[in-house]
């Protein structure tokens, strides 16, 4: 049996719900676990934290929960946390208005003020402590773009420096649309070449035919340099609910645009990908039931993601978002949204060792 505890669980410490979890570990080898801490309910908008523990003996126990970000009544989330190579720890994350809805926001009925803005932080103290967070929505949110959330799950820093967090985005429709319809789902990327100094938009993949639609992404860095990409597909006519790109020029555009992959057996949910280097391992993790969030699966590619198969299976349980980090030389940590009848109970981390994987 792998290792599991329990860092974050509904109805406790003044939160009602705990959602949209994130991971890192620091130079010192602590964990970081992130998540949004909802006050009065499990929905997406509200009165919402971003909360933390930390660890630091790999995840066996954790400390207390602090607040890392909170924008007072209203709603800071979507942690995207990523440690550079200084020791420094980026917290990039939205925020808005307690009452901006995703579906006020969707058909245009909320204020740019009120609507979904990016905010990024740091600590310089493993966590400890966090700076005053400083918004940067102007330099990586063009004029018209409604609905945004950055990944969820952990950012990246690439072999050259540069910072990454992949994001999502809707557009504004045309003709007699909405603005809720799926179509206008799209991705794009936040880039920063000065460690989170200043911000710029990497690719943007937009794509209104109805066949693919790019909505929550996630990243990793492969041997090769390229970055490799991994979406959940809203909805549409293509096969399956994952679609996938990779960049050669380190996110600034996409070799080509978002494809099915359809070789990865999900509902649609979340995800979080992971690559190894020693050994050399492509990392999946998601739900693995084709309708239903539940079957939490780590999935394996040895050839940069083109195909995949099941290397981990926590239990047949529902669960639904996760995020993926390495712990250590031997193992490697699994942060997901489970419960024993419900996908939103819990969010507990899963020490796997790495021969479980190869």
């Amino acid at each position: 049996m792998t290792e599991a505890t329990v860092p974050f669980r509904a109805g406790h410490e003044g939160y009602a719900g705990f959602r949209i979890p994130a991971i890192v570990v620091t130079g010192a080898g602590t964990l970081l676990a992130f998540c949004e801490g909802r006050h009065d309910s499990a929905a997406d908008h509200g009165h919402i934290d971003i909360v933390l523990r930390r660890s630091t003996d790999g995840g066996r126990t954790w400390g207390p929960l602090t607040v890392a970000a909170d924008n007072g009544t209203g709603l800071a989330g979507n942690p995207a946390p990523v440690v550079l190579d200084t020791g420094r720890v980026l917290l990039v994350h939205v925020r808005a208005a307690a009452c901006a809805t995703e579906d006020a926001i969707l058909r245009g009925q909320v204020k740019d003020a009120d609507g979904r803005r990016v905010w990024v932080q740091h600590s310089d103290d493993d966590g400890l402590t966090w700076s005053a967070p400083r918004e940067i929505t102007a330099q990586v949110k063009r004029p018209g773009w409604r609905w945004y959330a950055t990944t969820p799950g952990h950012a990246l820093q690439l072999a050259s420096g540069r910072v990454l967090v992949p994001a999502n985005h809707t557009l504004p429709p045309t003709g007699t649309d909405t603005g809720a319809e799926a179509k206008y789902h799209s991705g794009h990327c936040l880039l920063s070449d000065d460690r989170g100094e200043s911000w710029y938009l990497g690719y943007v993949d937009e794509n209104t035919d109805g066949h693919l639609n790019v909505n929550e992404t996630t990243a990793a860095e492969l041997p090769d340099g390229r970055v490799y990409f991994n979406t959940r597909n809203e909805s549409g006519s293509s096969p399956g609910s994952r679609a996938d790109a990779h960049s050669a020029d380190g996110g600034r555009t996409l070799v080509k645009p978002f494809r099915p992959q359809a070789g990865l057996v999900a509902p649609v949910c979340e995800a979080c990908v992971l690559q190894l280097r020693d050994p050399d391992l492509l990392l999946y993790s998601g739900p693995a039931d084709p309708e239903h969030r539940a079957l939490m699966t780590i999935r394996a590619s040895t050839d940069a993601g083109t195909t995949w198969r099941p290397a981990f299976t926590a239990d047949g349980l529902p669960a639904a978002y996760s995020d993926l980090v390495r712990v250590d030389r031997r193992t490697v940590g699994l942060l997901y949204e489970t419960g024993d009848f419900g996908a939103y109970e819990t969010i507990t981390f899963r020490r796997v060792p790495v021969t479980r994987l190869t």
